[in-house]
């Protein structure tokens, strides 16, 4: 770092950043955080740094990583942040820094226009397997494909929806890629990809990616990771539940039907004659979803004893198992007809292989043992019961750099459970408040007589509490929920408080259109009232008096019938711990401070955070949780919220 400005010039008020980056403001917090990345790069040591909303956390790790004169993994959260780094911020700092660094962009496969399964499903056999609706965008696709300036990346053709279901026939997953077999490998999107990956100097990836790299070895940090100096993960907060996600074992009915199907369409190219293999596919297919019917319900979850009693499922599972080994069997003897018909036998093998785990208990003995259930599959889960060892393995595989950084990663300031969450014993822990100031920017209320959020009278309570504050704040509010039924609720009743009192601020529910969707008409609309759950809890910045209330419905404590979470509580209470203290309270702080946190985004905004459960001021854990919140005011009175919004310095940012 000595070879180049030091940092303090240029985070200065005439330093490089402000000559090159308009609106840039000098942040005490964000120097010190940068300074501290830069040790934690020559060190190759550990930080989990957090830092407050308004820091510009994503420049103080950039300007590091962009110095650093070593390769640099760059992990976030989401591919929409993702593609802001790549697109917008590094190219900011690095024309600020006028340093010769290579950057490249790394999705999974996914996300990537495979050319031999666009090639297949355009011919005119296949065509049967796309929705009669989307084919439209299969020549849009074709047209992409054949830009040989494109990536190849579906989010550069803008004119397909992202969730458009074409995009399955045309994208390779882990278990359809015919890797080097194929007979685009030379001018494969994946492939070209990686190769700019393996030459940069700095690669942004996302959490998924990337845990699903290390431990599926499949999506080319394999030949990354080796060269790499330092891993950079911003919003970490995510870390443990992604990790848990890839540290874990799926298998879902889904994935056999994908199997069925693929099979098909190689037998239509390689097998035509083999008679016995349609009866095989159908008979897997109707055992697929024979299971999914075996447990009613859409999006629940069931650990494995609750399922014990269940003769239907255990029956229908058994079927499954010996319909899936006679069709590895008619595949095995077909495999050798065809690259795409020995990939499908593989397949096979695999996904019997791992409903064979899912079933031994020796095998699964520190795993939690679950299954989802969606409208049309079933998902079959073994997640570890903790994460700590086997992350904890990869800080110590070589010597590099780790930092962790999140606006949400302690709980008043104490890192203990994300540090012992993700086996981080040791490291440093920093954090920064945020520069903003709160305490006359923002209002914390939590309305006095409503009952405890179990009392079946308490999502109409809330909704009688926050129509006269949503009257105050004239709309421009999020009401944020910690359930799909709570949202549903909230929204049903508040339509009709607005109807009956004339109120004629618009009503927006997740789920009517897309989230960005949402958030544009929201913006414009400037006195609307959007209802929403997990979805818009983070990631989301809305800045100014279009958003000037937030109302969080009851503290975002995970359902305890969740099997994973229970079986973790479990488990730390059978080993002396207090589970609720050391992992239950800490999880619900990190979520509650992100969604508090789409309040204030910056110095100029002004606003209103309800909370609705009277927990945070009944219970004794109560003051831990607002403690660990921005330092705003707090009240319990409805006037201080109406003379809040009738301060001069609101009016004048409406």
């Amino acid at each position: 770092m000595d070879r180049v400005l030091d940092l303090q010039s240029i985070f200065a008020s005439d330093g490089l950043l402000s000559k090159q980056i308009p609106g840039y403001r000098v942040r005490a917090q964000q120097l010190e955080m940068a300074q501290a990345i830069a040790e934690t790069m020559a060190n190759n040591s550990v930080l989990v740094a957090e830092a407050g909303t308004g820091t510009g956390k994503t420049f103080a790790y950039l300007v590091p990583a962009l110095l650093a004169g070593g390769k640099v993994i760059i992990s976030t959260g989401t591919k929409t942040l993702q593609d802001q780094l790549f697109n917008r911020d590094i190219p900011n700092v690095r024309a600020a820094l006028n340093v010769p660094v290579s950057v490249a962009l790394l999705k999974g496969r996914a996300n990537y226009v495979c050319r031999y399964h666009l090639e297949r499903t355009l011919q005119d056999e296949h065509l049967a397997f796309v929705n009669r609706n989307e084919i439209k965008y299969l020549q849009l696709i074709e047209c992409y494909a054949r830009d040989h300036s494109g990536s190849g990346d579906k989010s550069g053709l803008t004119a397909v929806p992202e969730n458009a279901a074409v995009w399955h026939h045309v994208t390779a997953t882990r278990e359809n890629c015919l890797g080097t077999e194929c007979s685009h490998y030379k001018n494969c999107f994946l492939m070209e990809a990686r190769k700019k990956a393996l030459a940069a100097d700095v690669v942004v990836v996302n959490h998924h990616l990337f845990f699903a790299d290390v431990m599926l070895r499949d999506e080319g940090l394999t030949e990354l990771l080796p060269a790499c100096n330092s891993v950079i993960f911003d919003e970490a907060h995510q870390l443990p539940e992604t990790a848990s996600l890839f540290f874990g074992e799926s298998i879902s009915t889904g994935q056999l039907l994908d199997l069925v199907h693929d099979s098909k369409a190689e037998a239509l190219e390689a097998a035509r004659d083999c008679l016995i293999l349609p009866d095989a596919l159908a008979a897997m297919e109707k055992a697929a979803k024979d299971l999914r019917l075996t447990v009613s319900g859409d999006h629940v979850r069931f650990a494995l004893p609750a399922l014990a009693k269940n003769q239907a499922f255990n029956t229908a599972l058994d079927s499954l198992q010996e319909k899936l080994a006679e069709l590895v069997a008619v595949l095995e003897d077909q495999a050798e007809r065809s690259e795409g018909l020995e990939n499908c036998w593989r397949r096979a093998v695999d996904h019997a292989h791992l409903i064979k785990r899912w079933r031994d208990d020796a095998e699964t003995r520190d795993y939690v043992r679950w299954v989802e259930v969606y409208s049309k599959v079933m998902q079959l889960n073994a997640t570890p019961l903790s994460i700590a060892e086997i992350f904890g393995r990869q800080l110590k595989a070589a010597p590099r750099a780790w930092v962790f950084t999140s606006a949400t990663l302690s709980v008043n300031r104490n890192f203990d459970h994300y540090l012992g969450e993700m086996g981080l014993d040791g490291a440093k822990s920093v954090s920064w408040d945020s520069p903003f100031n709160f305490p006359d920017q923002a209002l914390l209320y939590v309305p006095t007589a409503i009952s405890e959020p179990q009392h079946k009278d308490y999502f109409n309570q809330i909704v009688r509490a926050a129509v006269p504050v949503l009257k105050a704040s004239r709309g421009r509010a999020f009401f944020l929920c910690t359930s799909l039924r709570a949202m549903q609720h909230i929204h049903d009743r508040l339509a009709a408080v607005f109807e009956s009192e004339q109120i004629d601020y618009p009503l927006l529910l997740q789920g009517t259109a897309s989230r960005s969707g949402m958030l544009k008409r929201f913006s414009e609309l400037g006195n609307a009232v959007l209802i929403g759950s997990h979805s818009f809890w983070e990631g989301i910045d809305v800045r100014g008096a279009a958003l000037s209330l937030v109302i969080i419905d009851k503290l975002p404590f995970a359902p305890p019938d969740d099997p994973v979470l229970s079986a973790r509580i479990d488990k730390i209470n059978r080993e002396g711990g207090n589970a609720f203290m050391d992992y239950q309270l800490p999880r619900a702080v990190i979520s509650l401070k992100q969604g508090a946190g789409r309040l204030i985004r910056d110095e100029s905004d002004c606003g209103v955070l309800m909370i609705c459960d009277p927990r945070l001021t009944t219970k004794p854990y109560g003051r831990k949780i607002w403690q660990s919140l921005p330092p705003m005011k707090r009240t319990r009175q409805l006037i201080d919220v109406e003379k809040f919004f009738q301060q001069a310095v609101f009016s004048a940012a409406l």
